[in-house]
């Protein structure tokens, strides 16, 4: 399915749950993708308001049948705090529309799939929004790892770490405040679509208040490849990555997640131990836009899965996020 949509259908009209400094950066990256923000919802009336007169929005409220029950908007983004992505997405779906959910799309695995039935009963589309899967030097180092650069891919490395301020949803049980749900996402995303499914889950870490806020994983997968993966907001983890194979290796540079470079160290005795070959593919807006993009082709063609990160992606990966929270709130329990 091509990543754009069609010329001759309308462009989406997007209302926008939440106002905090992902939507800050969304709302400009679905304008650039052709989209039209028609209407944003918050908790607070002040900040609600301000919110839509910083980014030019017609209609803002507190109400949030008001937003769901409103012809106008074909598709909602929810970017509040994870605890509340699944009430909220459901309640999208079941008005009828369309709906991109901020990573993680849920705290659980279970209610991840729950969110996926909603959709298919509702005849509507959902989709957790990992844009990393987007991004197109994520796409590059992917096509370059299946098509052999590396030889047999066997290892991927990556982390990210930083000391977050404490008082933020991020240290709250009650919202869904996880270092491994927030940033262990993106290194176990990348292992899971590098190397394959998971068969082995190895975790260690810290819990404060209820709340995950430090991580060491090592992950098995199914053709024999292993990763060393880590997060915390307690303290700066290298925040690069890697993936490793028989015939060398590509390394993306901090934020991994979110760049538009990367180093590819195979192919030539030069790339291997002297002068790796740059790849540079620059992000389009804050980065959002090729997902934005690939969402309005989606529902535009009429599925309700983006094949490019579908509920099988989004559901395995929730299941190993689980498994290492569960790992370590065991230990920390003992």
């Amino acid at each position: 399915m091509s990543s754009e949509p069609s010329t001759d259908a309308p462009p989406l009209r997007w209302g926008i749950l939440g106002t905090g400094r992902i939507s800050e950066s969304f709302v400009p990256d679905i304008r650039a993708a052709g989209g039209v923000v028609g209407a944003v919802w918050g908790r607070r009336t002040e900040t609600v308001e301000a919110f839509a007169a910083a980014h030019g929005i017609p209609r803002s409220t507190t109400e949030l049948d008001a937003l769901l029950g409103d012809p106008g908007i074909d598709i909602v983004y929810v970017a509040t705090p994870p605890a509340t992505h699944l009430e909220l997405a459901a309640r999208a779906l079941q008005a009828g529309k369309h709906v991109l959910v901020e990573k993680p799309m849920t705290t659980s695995a279970v209610d991840s799939a729950r969110l996926f039935e909603i959709a298919a009963v509702n005849d509507r589309f959902v989709m957790e929004a990992m844009w990393m899967k987007f991004n197109p030097l994520h796409l590059e180092v992917a096509r370059q790892v299946r098509d052999g650069v590396l030889g047999i891919p066997r290892y991927v490395r990556g982390a990210f770490g930083m000391p977050f301020p404490s008082g933020g949803s991020r240290w709250r049980a009650d919202l869904g405040g996880s270092t491994v749900l927030d940033q262990g996402i993106y290194p176990v995303t990348l292992a899971e679509w590098l190397l394959g499914p998971v068969v082995l889950i190895t975790a260690t870490g810290a819990v404060r208040d209820g709340v995950d806020v430090a991580a060491q994983i090592t992950l098995g997968h199914l053709d024999g490849g292993s990763s060393q993966l880590a997060c915390s907001v307690l303290e700066f983890l290298d925040p690069s990555a890697s993936i490793s194979g028989t015939a060398g290796w590509i390394e993306i540079p901090a934020m991994f997640w979110a760049g538009g470079v990367a180093r590819v160290h195979a192919g030539s005795q030069g790339a291997l131990f002297g002068d790796p070959i740059p790849l540079l593919r620059p992000r389009e807006g804050n980065g959002y836009v090729p997902m934005i993009r690939s969402v309005a082709a989606a529902v535009t063609a009429g599925t309700r899965e983006n094949p490019e990160h579908d509920a099988a992606a989004t559901l395995s990966t929730a299941r190993v996020l689980d498994n290492i929270r569960q790992q370590i709130f065991a230990n920390a329990e003992q």
